[in-house]
Order: C-alpha cells, then structure tokens, then sequence
C-alpha cells in the first residue's frame, strides 16, 4: 500500500473526477446544501473583491457562484479543470500548488479562496507561506475546512495523516484520498508563521445538529 502523502491525494482525485463533478452539481452533499456551500460565498463577498483566485477549483461551481467578481480558478487535477471549462462561468486552469507557489500564475488578487482543498502537509505548507504574495494590499486568504473538534473523530487530537473515506457516498467513488489533519493550535500558527493576520475565525453550524460542520480563517496580508 502506498504511504499517506500529498501525492496520493492527487492520485486519488484523479480517479474520481466524475462521481465527484456528479455530487456537486446534483446537490448530493447535505452539509454543502444546508450550511458550508453559502457560508463560503458569504466569507467572500463580506470582502467585497474585485479579484479572486479559486485554489483547488474542482469543477469550478464556486466561481460560478461568484458571479461579478474577476475570478480565476487552478487546480492540479486535469480532468476536474476540463469538467469547470466545459461548464464556463470562469477562466480556470491546470496548476499545482507548488507552481502556485512559485509565481506561475503571474497575477496577483483581492482575495484567494481555499474551500475544503487543503488536505494535504508539504503542498499546504508551501502555499500557505506563497498566500501573501498572491494578494494585493489589504487581500485576505479565505479558507473553509472541516472543523477539527468534530473531524478528529475517536482518533488523538494531534496533527497527523489520517485514511480517507468515501462513507455517505456513491458506490461511483474509489480509492478515497487521505488527509491531513490539523488541530485549530496548529492552522492559527500556520497562517501567523505565513506572514498572513488572522482577522476573523468563523465556526458555521448545521441547522439541526447546531454543532460546526466547518471553520473558515481569514487571514490579510502583514
């Protein structure tokens, strides 16, 4: 079995480009309905942008959610960047994080947006420490993640990879990519130790449950 690592993931997104456009687009997920899909349009919009990136597109529905501001998505997944240009809505292009990171997009934004594409260590790291230079003045990085309280499940509360799931979905998904896992302690200390302020810390709450299904930080460039 191969070991937990950034690769893997990419490898197993690879795999599962159309279940995963499927899902999305049919309104499969319930907490992306009911809770994290509007919180995340919402965290954007309060920022009042005139530019974006969309870091880790998928198939690109947040941009089209996104209607009116200038935005472009990337993603590292050929056939998930296809799936956004077939749909339109947003200039969308194949690139890694690390490429990100190395200033191959050659633009900078108002805004950068990482919705629940942060799954993995050495590719995360990287660019988080590149966010800054991706922004122009008084840009903030946004980022929407599963909330570490309630995704650490039974296992320790201490950073580390841990296996993925496609639980709750189509028997359409294999190959689910792993993660990983970081405390709140450790996502604060990433985004200070990136050059980037964190401005504001949002927990939104599932309807029924009133738990958090997810955190999103914003943080501004120093």
């Amino acid at each position: 079995m191969k070991p937990l690592s950034d690769e893997k993931i990419i490898d197993s997104w690879s795999k599962n480009t159309a279940p995963w456009t499927n899902a999305v687009r049919g309104g499969e997920i319930e907490s992306r309905k009911l809770v994290t899909d509007q919180a995340i349009v919402n965290a954007v919009r309060g920022r009042s942008p005139r530019t974006g990136i969309d870091i880790g597109c998928g198939e690109g529905w947040l941009i089209r959610a996104l209607d009116g501001i200038e935005m472009i998505g990337v993603d590292a997944v050929p056939g998930l960047v296809d799936m956004a240009n077939a749909a339109g809505g947003g200039d969308f292009r194949v690139m890694s994080y690390e490429e990100l990171g190395a200033g191959r997009l050659n633009a900078s934004v108002d805004v950068a947006i990482c919705n629940f594409s942060l799954i993995g260590k050495e590719s995360v790291e990287g660019l988080l420490r590149a966010a800054p230079s991706l922004l122009n003045h008084g840009g903030a990085l946004i980022v929407q993640t599963l909330h570490p309280h309630l995704a650490c499940g039974d296992a320790p509360y201490q950073d580390g990879w841990r296996e993925g799931s496609w639980s709750g979905f189509s028997t359409d998904f294999t190959d689910a990519p792993p993660w990983y896992f970081r405390t709140l302690e450790t996502w604060v200390r990433l985004f200070s130790e990136s050059g980037l302020r964190l401005v504001e810390m949002r927990e939104p709450l599932h309807p029924a449950t009133g738990k958090p299904v997810s955190v999103i930080f914003i943080g501004e460039r120093k």
